[in-house]
């Protein structure tokens, strides 16, 4: 029987980046983390027999003492295994989001900068985790889809692995990896539904990180087809009709008003949608509504927007 070549663990993560590379040079988004490290290891696998390239970025966000050091570290890993890969360095500026969501929009600046196909290495348990925060805020199908396999230039081969294998992967390979103490602190959110999805897991007596998987999968589907649908019903007018959106269904008027109130400039949320909604369905002669970036009013049938920089009401 022939020798096999990989390991079966390791086997199994170079061949799920296999069916997720493009042609060409590939960047791949590496933190010195197990999952990362196998990405970057399987990555090159597939690479070599694809005919394609892939160099490594190592993003060094600075938030805490020795970040420089482990970046280091985890190129001297990667070019031990003839791994290009390069470091670096960002600014991360955290905003009313906090500061996951600034660290997440510096790293991502960093690794699509050179406009290049970029490998992702998230995992199932990643997406059930997103789909758990996306559960807790409560703001429709879209936030149940998770995170997506592919939407250019991001590429998530390994979504359908779980984060034990990618464990077992960097131990086939033989390869080091680092454990951020940050994926340990009860500080960040996603730290918070990791524990609270072990303690669902243990609570229930199953294994639930799957089935939040394949709701993701399913919220997606419906999710593309309603955008779709909505971009097709969305007004295309600075003052869209009260009575033309009002023959929607709700799940497509909701989003037509989504995408009318970004058109103006404002990031509204689904608060805001369904305050600016009851314009269009329970109009009573009610004053405007408060919106991120201006002031939705319905006036002769109409609804208008106009700017403003003042203080946002609760809705």
């Amino acid at each position: 029987m022939a020798r096999q070549e990989l390991a079966p663990a390791a086997l199994l993560v170079a061949r799920a980046v296999a069916d997720h590379l493009p042609p060409g040079e590939v960047i791949v988004g590496c933190s010195g983390g197990a999952d990362s490290m196998a990405l970057a290891l399987g990555a090159q696998w597939a690479a070599a027999r694809a005919g394609g390239r892939i160099r490594a970025i190592v993003v060094d966000h600075g938030l805490q003492d020795g970040s420089a050091d482990v970046a280091e570290r985890t190129r001297q890993r990667l070019h031990s295994r003839r791994v290009e890969a390069d470091i670096v360095k960002v600014t991360v500026r955290p905003s009313g989001d906090g500061v996951e969501a600034a660290a997440r929009e510096a790293r991502l600046s960093a690794l699509t900068a050179q406009g290049l196909p970029v490998l992702l290495g998230h995992t199932l348990d990643d997406q059930a985790e997103s789909v758990l925060l996306g559960l807790l805020r409560g703001s429709g199908t879209r936030s149940l889809a998770g995170m997506a396999p592919r939407r250019e230039p991001l590429i998530r081969p390994l979504l359908g692995l779980r984060r034990d294998e990618t464990v077992a992967a960097c131990q086939a390979w033989g390869i080091d990896w680092w454990h951020d103490p940050m994926n340990d602190d009860p500080a960040f959110a996603r730290v918070r539904a990791r524990r609270l999805l072990r303690e669902l897991s243990e609570g229930l007596g199953r294994d639930i990180a799957p089935a939040l998987a394949r709701t993701a999968l399913l919220a997606r589907a419906d999710a593309d087809l309603l955008d779709s649908l909505a971009g097709i019903e969305a007004p295309d007018d600075e003052s869209p009709s009260c009575r033309e959106l009002s023959d929607l269904p709700d799940a497509l008027r909701w989003r037509a008003l989504h995408r009318w109130l970004g058109s103006r400039g404002s990031a509204a949320e689904q608060n805001h949608v369904l305050a600016v909604d009851q314009l269009v369905l329970a109009w009573r002669g009610q004053g405007g509504i408060h919106v991120p970036g201006g002031t939705v009013r319905r006036v002769d049938g109409r609804l208008h927007f106009t700017p403003g920089a003042g203080e946002v009401e609760p809705v």
